[in-house]
């Protein structure tokens, strides 16, 4: 699988309100994302040929909490074509875990 990530709107796999807005240069990958708990984030990586992001990432969520970290997004197509993403994350505080972030149904 190698999805393009240019235009691509998501959202958690449980929606909390926030949404993410991809962009793609090559194998540049980047996106910001707000709404809900996250007040604004950022986040930069490369997408490699199978279609994985590596990347490390900033937010700021709606407490003033300030979170970084680094993660590694790999793409799957859901049933109805859409994309997710199974984000494996591991912030600069020690923590780790696992997300699902899926594409919103948008034309792009």
């Amino acid at each position: 699988m190698n999805p393009r990530y240019d235009g691509l709107v998501v959202q958690p796999e449980q929606p909390n309100g926030a949404t993410g807005h991809y962009h793609q240069d090559g194998p540049l990958v980047w996106a910001e994302f707000h709404g809900g708990p996250v007040k604004t984030g950022r986040l930069v990586g490369v997408c490699g040929p199978d279609g994985v992001i590596t990347a490390a990432y900033c937010q700021v969520m709606a407490d003033g909490e300030v979170i970084a970290g680094t993660c590694r997004s790999t793409p799957d197509t859901l049933p109805d074509g859409r994309l997710r993403l199974t984000e494996r994350w591991r912030r600069a505080d020690g923590s780790q875990g696992i997300s699902r972030i899926e594409e919103l149904v948008t034309t792009r």
